[in-house]
């Protein structure tokens, strides 16, 4: 009998470890539901051949959409969701680029690693930034781990995504990402080889003399830069050159926001209530009467958490008395003081929570009739003289009851409404039973601090909206110019009218869901991207205008126009064309003075002071030339002026006086250079996915999808 339980207690740990790992093996290695159900749904796009299915995007977005609604309360719409969106395609071919290059490599990350990082507090564990997950060190509290990995298994095909999307997914990318970029690091090797030359590039220095002729000595208005030009130059460069398909467009907007008149009418509206808003002494009915876009909130607050731009001088005015009406973000307001109080500024409390579902995973704890009568019989206990902290100690599920349940002091609204509400309306020593949405809390109100004036007021807002003319008038004029037929005319249209177009500043990509400064622009984007050269558009409306546009330009995928990459090569054609008039005036052969002489320019020294070496990036007194400093190193050219160089700032000719040596450095100097050296080799990988990229054949369908 002792044996076996020997066996049994040495063989506990090792038990619950492989049950772990079996879960984890099971949320790693186990299909989502759903997952490969797919087959009838349509692809939106693919990387490397492999499809991104429109129903797995979906899915994602919504989960993506979910978890922001669960964070902000509100859920996405209009551009954020556009967002979203594309967000959730980069992530997607990211990772399909990522996963198929590590899966050649065979990096993964196996169930005991998953294992190993989920029971530990190492900084990747998505646990640790659970609070129910950890202990009141801040570190993984196995057992709960544990505990919320059986009911991931338990739980809805919904709830397993969710973990997924929240824990695991990322878990897997950022364990693979390190495992990869850990090989390319150790991958960077300095042979002595290059130490040596390294060495000797940096120790030998150069002192030269030059003649320099700027380009600035030739005005730009001189030198003619045609398309054939530009052409050619994007021919020699076409990695610089390169676009996507895009359109530029022009548009008219014509706002429906409300005229003066607009506001005006809901100015006198409001105005008209304020001598029967002030004589009712039932303002929630007045409130609700006069459909108000603030709610009528039955509640005292101290003047910090008043909800109002007036709030200052709406609490200096009396009891009844009507304030307004004012503008309030897009509202007119009135507002009526309807009593005063005094309440603390800040309240210390203490709790015991009897809880309902489990805060992370949302599954039922017990029923709700049973947490009910456990807190029931918990607050009688207390009523009956027993010790608050022990029962707290038992009992409760917050982290807090290491503490007796002990809150410590906390400001107003900090806490969820209904236990924001009975601390600050109770007075010291008041115990009673409060229901949240985590469960039933027994509360004592300890004390409070900082007795401060509190007021209740009641507003009546009325939105300042457009009028029906208004939005009548704008969507008139709109209609009469998306009556021209080109973009030609509809310039001509907008002279006439005093209207000004508005020109796109960047090239449209065909999944873009803004046009310049017109958000959740989709709609217009996707017209953009079917219609030709020159047309113009139906009223689209965005946001607070209504948009008539014209398509300016096509530009088809592959290397850019002429007009497209003039901007990017005019600059730098000008200055090889003034290059090419300098060499041709200074001869074949120049010589300092001939080239001097030529240019009226005197001959300079550079390098006296050991600075022009191999490894340096500018010459003193000349700038960033490459050229003239790899020009220096030239031992030919200390029998004989070089030929013209074509520099970055100007033409040069030079000569060198002298490459001497500088000393060795110390071996703690040596040292340090090469590790800098591989410190900078190592850097140069961490561009190591747009690389990948690059490589990838991504295929994008979204614009016919949405």
């Amino acid at each position: 009998m002792q044996i076996i339980q020997s066996i049994r207690e040495r063989g506990a740990a090792i038990t619950v470890a492989v049950i772990v790992l079996c879960l984890i093996g099971f949320i790693l290695m186990d299909s989502r539901p759903g997952g490969n159900s797919v087959s009838s749904s349509q692809t939106i796009g693919k990387v490397n051949g492999e499809k991104i299915d429109q129903a797995e995007f979906n899915n994602r977005v919504i989960q993506m959409e979910e978890q922001e609604a669960q964070q902000s309360g509100q859920k996405p719409t209009g551009t954020r969701l556009n967002q979203i969106r594309e967000q959730l395609w980069n992530q997607i071919t990211a990772e399909k680029i990522f996963y198929a290059e590590i899966e050649k490599l065979g990096i993964e990350l196996t169930p005991k690693e998953l294992s190993a990082i989920l029971m530990s507090n190492d900084q990747n564990n998505p646990f640790l930034r659970e609070q129910g997950m950890v202990d009141q060190a801040g570190k993984i509290d196995v057992a709960k781990v544990q505990e919320a990995l059986r009911n991931i298994k338990k739980g809805s095909s919904q709830n397993k995504d969710q973990v997924y999307a929240m824990y695991i997914d990322p878990l897997k990318l950022t364990t693979a990402v390190a495992k990869y970029s850990g090989l390319l690091n150790a991958s960077a090797y300095y042979p002595a080889w290059m130490q040596a030359k390294d060495n000797a590039d940096a120790k030998n220095f150069a002192t030269i003399s030059y003649v320099a002729i700027p380009y600035t000595d030739i005005s730009d208005s001189t030198i003619k830069v045609t398309d054939e030009d530009v052409n050619d130059y994007v021919k020699k460069n076409e990695t610089l050159f390169k676009q996507e398909a895009g359109r530029t467009i022009s548009y008219l907007n014509f706002s429906q926001l409300p005229t003066a008149a607009d506001s005006l009418l809901v100015y006198n509206e409001l105005d008209k209530l304020k001598a029967a808003f002030a004589a009712d002494s039932n303002e929630m009915a007045f409130v609700g009467r006069n459909v108000s876009a603030i709610d009528y909130n039955d509640k005292f607050l101290p003047k910090a958490k008043i909800q109002s731009s007036k709030a200052d001088t709406i609490t200096k005015n009396p009891v009844g008395s009507v304030y307004g009406p004012y503008v309030d973000a897009d509202n007119y307001v009135i507002a009526k003081v309807v009593k005063t109080s005094i309440m603390p500024d800040s309240v210390r409390a203490r709790h015991i929570l009897i809880p309902i579902n489990n805060p992370q995973t949302g599954q039922p704890i017990m029923a709700d009739s049973t947490a009910k009568r456990m807190a029931d019989s918990v607050l009688n206990a207390i009523k009956g003289g027993a010790d608050f902290a022990a029962l707290a100690l038992k009992y409760s599920s917050d982290g807090s009851k290491e503490k007796g349940g002990d809150l410590g002091f906390f400001e107003y609204g900090k806490m969820v409404p209904e236990f924001n509400d009975f601390s600050f309306t109770k007075s010291i020593g008041s115990t009673e039973l409060v229901q949240t949405q985590f469960g039933y809390h027994i509360i004592e109100v300890l004390a409070q601090k900082d007795m401060k004036p509190a007021y209740k007021i009641a507003y009546v807002a009325k939105p300042i909206v457009s009028s029906q003319e208004t939005v009548n008038a704008a969507t008139q004029k709109a209609t009469t110019a998306a009556g021209e037929k080109t973009a030609a005319d509809l310039s001509k249209y907008a002279a006439k009218n005093g209207l000004k177009i508005v020109q796109s500043p960047a090239i449209i990509k065909e999944n873009d869901f803004s046009v310049g400064a017109l958000q959740d622009a989709r709609a217009l984007v996707r017209w953009a991207f079917e219609a030709k050269k020159g047309e113009v558009s139906e009223p689209f409306n965005i946001g607070d205008d209504i948009i008539v546009a014209s398509v300016d330009n096509v530009y088809k995928e592959g290397l850019q126009d002429a007009a497209a990459a003039r901007s990017g090569a005019e600059v730098i054609i000008r200055k090889q064309k003034k290059a090419a008039m300098i060499i041709a005036k200074l001869g074949a052969n120049p010589t300092l003075e001939t080239a001097g002489a030529a240019y009226g320019k005197q001959i300079m020294q550079a390098g006296a002071d050991s600075s022009i070496t191999f490894n340096s990036q500018l010459i003193n007194g000349v700038g960033m030339e490459q050229k003239i400093i790899g020009a220096s190193f030239n031992k030919e050219y200390q029998a004989k002026p070089s030929p013209a160089i074509e520099g970055t700032t100007g033409v040069f000719v030079i000569k060198v006086i002298q490459i001497g040596t500088k000393p060795a450095d110390v071996p703690e100097v040596a040292a340090q250079q090469v590790t800098s050296k591989l410190g900078a080799l190592r850097s140069q990988t961490n561009n190591w996915f747009e690389g990948l990229k690059k490589q990838a054949d991504i295929k994008d369908n979204r614009s016919k999808f949405f």
